[in-house]
């Protein structure tokens, strides 16, 4: 609620501390409009107060400065903490004068599968449940980066990509000869010796091993006293990522306050009761649109199941029957395709005659089925009967991102469906305002609030769901194309070629004599094409 009485800002500042930490503005209605940074959180606000920052500052930053009611502060420990944190609240309040950080890309992790045959380090940006081990996030990427090679040199780890790599692999690495790899894929060591060598990374990467960082700068004394200064000021830059990348850091959740959860239950009841649903929606689907070219217009629908993803129901979509970027009819073709696909099952799974003969609204009929379904699978015990498709329910709530003009797209197919009754909303991403059927106003929900954070975050999942799957198709896309400029390699045989390899990675790999399989292509074409992928 806005407040009318203005806080002594002067006074609030003699209270922050002259420690590393992350402070927000907010307005006169307390929507969060600007997150930073600071190494010392009272110097860094008290510039935003003083007289002459508002006369000389730029256009944007004295618009800031004008907007400002009141602010809070978060203090850290360290610089890469702050910055982890600026990230988290950023991507969490999407503050309208901030610009970067407000994408989906997220810090990076590093993980291992300790079940694999010969686990190798792997950098992320995604924490699943896989059964791995993951460590981080990191704030200096190319710290990790430079940190993580060197980790793999010093234990003997192997950076190959084959799950199991063997004799063909070994062939084409060189790491052994060099000394910077224990060879596992030629029995050099055993699983057992191998694992152990991994352990001990996992424990450096942890921290809990400093001896390793004090013998490089023991071994950087002796480079400089030696006058061998290159290597010294190798062995120094080497230090200061290892440096960056081992400081310890913590982990930050809702409003960067450690340790506490996100309650989902509470957010789904708050969500069901400000939407008037009658209850929490335990089921939501969310869709977004990726247009970023007109060549690949794909679509995204992302489902939670209480709160959580349901990623084994996550759907995507490539746009058929819409030319151009329009989000309004490819909004409206995914919502057909989605929810008449769902009518359909329904229909072949009662029977055809029994449902034309049916008096029910669609919706009813919906619910009733997944009654039945529940019932028949509780009794079952065992989920569904072998050959039988697991029944797929109509969601509780469907979202789409965006605002009027996506909303009533979906609102008319869903009519079209006799789906009507469906609850449905948009969501806008400027202002986070939700748009309902009917209502000429947006709701607004406050930023603190579960129920919003819970939208924000199945509308941002369906936002990396569909990046993903547009930056999947664009990289196909550019790979195949290679193949356009390969002599001799007509339509035709380009199909046949991708058909037999399924990518032109896959191709790369092969040699004359498994290409010259193919129909059409012989062995001196055959030896053309691999040696002009090899070559470009």
């Amino acid at each position: 609620m806005p407040s009318d009485a203005k806080p002594d800002l002067q006074k609030k500042l003699r209270e922050v501390p002259h420690k590393p930490g992350v402070y927000l503005h907010k307005d006169r209605l307390g929507s969060i409009i600007y997150v930073g940074k600071a190494r010392d959180l009272r110097k860094r606000l008290a510039n935003y107060f003083t007289p002459s920052r508002q006369r000389m500052a730029e256009h944007k930053t004295r618009a800031l400065i004008e907007s400002i009611w009141d602010f809070e502060f978060h203090e850290v420990r360290n610089e890469p903490e702050a910055l982890l944190l600026e990230g988290k609240l950023i991507k969490e309040y999407r503050p309208k004068y901030n610009i970067a950080f407000r994408d989906d890309k997220r810090f990076l992790l590093v993980k291992v599968h300790l079940s694999e045959p010969w686990p190798r380090f792997q950098l992320t940006r995604m924490r699943k449940e896989d059964g791995a081990r993951y460590f981080g996030p990191f704030a200096h990427s190319g710290a990790l980066r430079s940190t993580i090679s060197w980790m793999n040199r010093e234990f003997g780890l192997r950076g190959c990509r084959p799950l199991n790599p063997g004799e063909n692999d070994y062939r084409h690495c060189h790491n052994d000869i060099i000394k910077n790899c224990t060879a596992p894929c030629i029995g050099r060591i055993s699983r057992e010796e191998y694992l152990a060598k991994v352990e001990q990374a996992c424990d450096f990467l942890q921290g809990h091993s400093r001896d390793l960082l004090t013998s490089i700068e023991e071994e950087m004394r002796e480079a400089a006293a030696a006058l061998d200064f290159e290597r010294a000021a190798e062995l120094r830059d080497m230090i200061a990522n290892l440096q960056q990348t081992l400081r310890p850091t913590r982990q930050f959740r809702r409003r960067g306050v450690p340790g506490q959860a996100i309650d989902t239950t509470a957010d789904l009841e708050e969500l069901g009761e400000i939407l008037g649903l009658g209850g929490p929606p335990v089921v939501m689907e969310c869709f977004d649109i990726s247009n970023i070219s007109s060549n690949h217009i794909v679509a995204s629908m992302v489902r939670f199941r209480n709160g959580l993803p349901d990623n084994a129901n996550y759907r995507r979509y490539r746009i058929k029957t819409v030319q151009g970027q329009d989000d309004f009819a490819s909004m409206a073709e995914v919502i057909r395709r989605r929810y008449s696909r769902i009518l359909l099952e329904a229909r072949e799974r009662v029977g055809a005659e029994e449902a034309d003969a049916s008096q029910e609204d669609p919706l009813e009929a919906m619910r009733r089925i997944e009654a039945e379904e529940e019932a028949r699978e509780a009794v079952d015990a065992g989920g569904p009967e072998k050959g039988r498709r697991p029944f797929v329910r109509l969601p509780d709530l469907v979202i789409v991102d965006g605002g009027k003009g996506q909303l009533g797209m979906a609102v008319r197919e869903l009519r079209r469906l006799g789906l009507q009754d469906l609850p449905v909303i948009g969501l806008a991403k400027q202002r986070e305002e939700i748009f309902r059927p009917g209502e000429s106003e947006p709701l607004v929900i406050p930023h603190d609030r579960g129920a919003l954070k819970l939208l924000q975050r199945i509308r941002d999942e369906a936002h990396r769901f569909a990046n993903g799957y547009h930056q999947l198709l664009m990289k196909r896309r550019v790979e195949e194309s290679i193949l356009d400029d390969c002599p001799g390699i007509s339509r035709a045989r380009k199909e046949r070629l991708l058909e037999k390899f399924g990518s032109v990675s896959r191709l790369r790999k092969a040699g004359p004599a498994q290409i010259a399989e193919v129909s059409g292509i012989n062995d001196k074409l055959a030896e053309e094409i691999s040696h002009f992928l090899k070559t470009h």
